[in-house]
């Protein structure tokens, strides 16, 4: 049965899945990059840059892993770009160039309607105006069985976990403290919702955890 999941989500030790101050010049805030230390060295984000080699060990294990049986995805207006407001034209089309890292269909939360954008190597973008339900199931319809993946940010993964709809969450926790930012569980009771704590792996890194919704 497809899953929502979120996968190799960084966090720092007190909490945060983001720095302040967000800018195009620091899209995840100030010390924000810090987060992904773990990540930036593996094979699987380094092909996502267009490069060769990497560093192999847990931290690669969970990075392959966060794309398997992944049909679709969902991703706030902030993960898909800068812009603010009713977009001013169409030439922003994401973070990562012609050929995004998702290949499948992406579902952006945005309250500005624009048309789908495709991209090379089978992404499309598809802009969701109508709120985190709709766009939830127009993932899973796209997903055509396989997991529907919430990439983030912070605000839209906390609108998912607020009404228990996330089935798994990988969080990989980086050994830094950002002092304020983007909380990722300010306000949420994780043991009211049904959650409890699963696999538990450290690397040099990072500590990977899994927190699932149970029964």
């Amino acid at each position: 049965m497809s899953k929502l999941v979120v996968r190799a989500f960084s966090i720092s030790l007190d909490g945060y899945g983001a720095g302040p101050e967000q800018s195009l010049e620091n899209p995840l805030g100030k010390g924000g990059e810090d987060l992904h230390r773990w990540f930036i060295p593996t094979p699987t984000f380094r092909a996502m840059t267009g490069k060769e080699g990497g560093e192999t060990g847990i931290d690669e294990d969970f990075a392959a892993r966060s794309f398997e049986n992944i049909g679709a995805w969902i991703l706030g207006r902030n993960m898909f770009g800068p812009v603010r407001g009713p977009w001013p034209d169409h030439s922003w089309k994401g973070w990562w160039g012609d050929n995004p890292p998702y290949h499948v269909p992406v579902f952006v939360l945005t309250h500005h309607a624009r048309p789908p954008i495709e991209m090379e190597g089978g992404t499309t973008f598809h802009f969701v105006t109508d709120g985190i339900d709709s766009a939830l199931r127009q993932a899973r319809d796209a997903a055509d069985g396989k997991d529907v993946r919430v990439g983030g940010g912070v605000s839209t993964i906390q609108q998912y976990l607020r009404r228990g709809l996330i089935d798994e969450m990988h969080l990989a926790l980086s050994p830094i403290l950002l002092g304020s930012g983007e909380s990722l569980f300010a306000g949420i009771d994780l043991l009211a919702l049904g959650y409890g704590v699963g696999e538990r792996v450290c690397s040099p890194h990072a500590t990977h955890v899994t927190v699932t919704k149970q029964g």
